[in-house]
């Protein structure tokens, strides 16, 4: 496939940028920085673009079979305002197929408590986790696109690829000890099978050991 990945130097984007690349894929990485992007293939385009703005976004997009969203959330205004320029730009440029690299704090805990609302939440990582709940929340609202959310564990840290982990809905995944950890390769793969094999459209969903 054709895939752009937004983000693609990111914590989690170079790792969905990797697996993206190992299965043959053609991408095209699109990043403010393009000096971050280090790995050379022929398989690899790299671009720069304002992602908060959907002409820039329909022109880096365009071409391509789907997009990946891994672009990391610092305040809930500039998510938002991202999230809906991506719809927009993907729209703009004929492409249906969405992935959207969301976070664990808009999975329950509870039913009708969510991750972020917990007392136990730490207040450090409050303003991340409202800003990627609040881009959810609009793509949750989008009808045009085949899109998908993937949320990981609580806990998603650089680790083995063992491509041994549980798939989930909108419940938070925990171990038998109440742990929640996932390893960014191993969410990579869990994306990227998605991506190929798409089993979620217009919903979200979770990965964890």
């Amino acid at each position: 496939m054709k895939v752009a990945i937004i983000g693609a130097s990111g914590f989690i984007g170079h790792e969905i940028l990797n697996e993206a690349l190992s299965r043959g894929h053609e991408v095209t990485a699109i990043v403010r920085n393009p000096g971050k992007i280090t790995l050379k293939s022929d398989q690899l385009t790299v671009k720069q673009a304002d992602v908060t703005d959907a002409n820039a976004v329909a022109a880096a997009v365009a071409g391509n079979d789907a997009v990946i969203s891994a672009y990391k959330a610092v305040d809930s205004d500039t998510y938002v305002q991202a999230t809906k320029a991506t719809i927009e730009g993907l729209k703009k440029a004929g492409i249906k197929r969405f992935i959207l690299v969301s976070g664990a704090a808009s999975l329950e805990v509870a039913p009708g408590q969510l991750l972020l609302d917990s007392p136990h939440f730490p207040a450090e990582w409050k303003p991340i986790a409202a800003a990627t709940r609040a881009g959810l929340l609009v793509l949750k609202q989008e009808n045009d696109l085949d899109w998908t959310a993937l949320s990981p564990a609580a806990m998603i840290e650089p680790g083995p690829r063992t491509g041994k982990f549980r798939l989930g809905g909108t419940t938070l995944l925990t171990d038998e000890a109440g742990n929640s950890k996932i390893s960014v390769a191993d969410y990579a793969i869990a994306l990227l099978d998605e991506l190929e094999t798409p089993k979620h459209l217009k919903q979200q969903f979770t990965v964890a050991y």
